[in-house]
């Protein structure tokens, strides 16, 4: 299922983040449709032979059943058909050609090569093909809000205490940026963190009837665990940033067998929840799997097939206290608090 030469379209033009990475075929798909795409039967998926988590962002994820899911889970590798391969890359080249990517400053670009580190592997790819397809996707499907908050989202922290800079570059960064942005990018890392410790995303359902009295969100920064505010509206853009986020976890194929995934749970509570709210800003169009489905071309391992039936429930604990581990480890508070008028 290699790809063969085909004709396409002459490629669109090249912005400055894409002198960072190159898209893969997946990304380039979800640009096209506005959403994550389930590939099952266009694609195949193998085991990667040369895979190795601990060049990942999740190489110090600690205990045996949530370092075995996670291996499960990244180390694949998609092999996609002739026909796939033309149609996805015509259809990149034909939106990326009408609404091509927006610049990013030089400057910007240059303190990233020169002041930050993103040599660590993300899930798929390297760490800035995640952060150019942020980018390109919040550019396409989210044009009221920057840009730039998408391409730096992870420069002050992942999830798995990994940091691209040092904090005390945190002032040449915000020269770099309006107001807006930077507590966009300051806050990114911490609601990530809260979306696993599921807490936040649980009282704000609660309180879906009130939520015009909503003031501001009180957190701490995961990179030095300062305290930071966010107020109402900067906390729904920052919902909208964080639902685009998780276009780019989602399985290459086969989502039904892999039901329980944490990530794929916590983006189904986070896009009914702005539903319910009326306050989906960002496009994002996906279907979540209803009941478990057997994969199409794709022979899950004997750890794939246990998570396949593991209840959603327990997979959100094990996330819950994986989370809670890290930021432990670097004294970051994740206590949260609500503030209403």
């Amino acid at each position: 299922m290699t790809a063969t030469a085909v004709e396409l379209k002459p490629s669109p033009r090249r912005s400055p983040a894409h002198s960072l990475a190159e898209l893969n075929l997946q990304r380039k798909a979800a640009l096209v449709a506005g959403g994550p795409v389930d590939h099952a039967g266009r694609v195949r998926v193998v085991q990667a032979d040369d895979f190795d988590m601990g060049r990942t962002i999740f190489g110090e994820l600690k205990g045996k059943l949530p370092r075995l899911m996670m291996q499960e889970k990244l180390g694949k590798e998609p092999f996609w058909s002739d026909a796939a391969v033309a149609a996805i890359e015509q259809s990149y080249a034909d939106v990326a050609g009408s609404s091509p990517p927006p610049d990013v400053d030089d400057d910007l670009i240059a303190f990233m090569r020169a002041e930050c580190d993103f040599s660590m592997e993300h899930a798929d790819g390297t760490f800035l093909e995640h952060l150019v397809f942020c980018h390109d996707y919040a550019a396409l499907h989210y044009p009221e809000a920057s840009p730039k908050v998408a391409l730096l989202h992870s420069i002050l922290g992942t999830g798995t205490n990994t940091f691209a800079m040092d904090v005390a570059k945190l002032p040449q960064l915000r020269e770099l940026l309006t107001e807006e942005e930077a507590s966009q990018v300051e806050v990114f890392p911490s609601l990530v963190r809260l979306f696993y410790d599921r807490a936040l995303l649980q009282e704000l359902s609660a309180n879906v009837h009130r939520l015009d009295r909503l003031q501001a969100l009180h957190c701490h920064r995961v990179i030095d665990n300062a305290p930071i505010v966010l107020d109402a509206e900067g906390l729904w853009e920052q919902l909208n940033h964080q639902l685009l986020h998780f276009v780019d976890f989602m399985p290459t194929a086969n989502w039904g067998a892999r039901r329980a995934d944490p990530l794929m749970l916590q983006f189904q509570e986070l896009s009914t929840f702005l539903d319910r709210a009326g306050q989906r800003r960002a496009h994002v169009d996906v279907v979540f799997p209803t009941k478990r489905t057997a994969p199409v071309g794709e022979t899950l391992s004997t750890m794939g097939k246990l998570s396949s039936v593991m209840p959603p429930a327990v997979a959100l604990r094990l996330a819950r206290k994986t989370i809670r581990s890290y930021s432990e480890r670097i004294g970051h508070n994740l206590d949260y608090r609500l503030e209403w008028s």
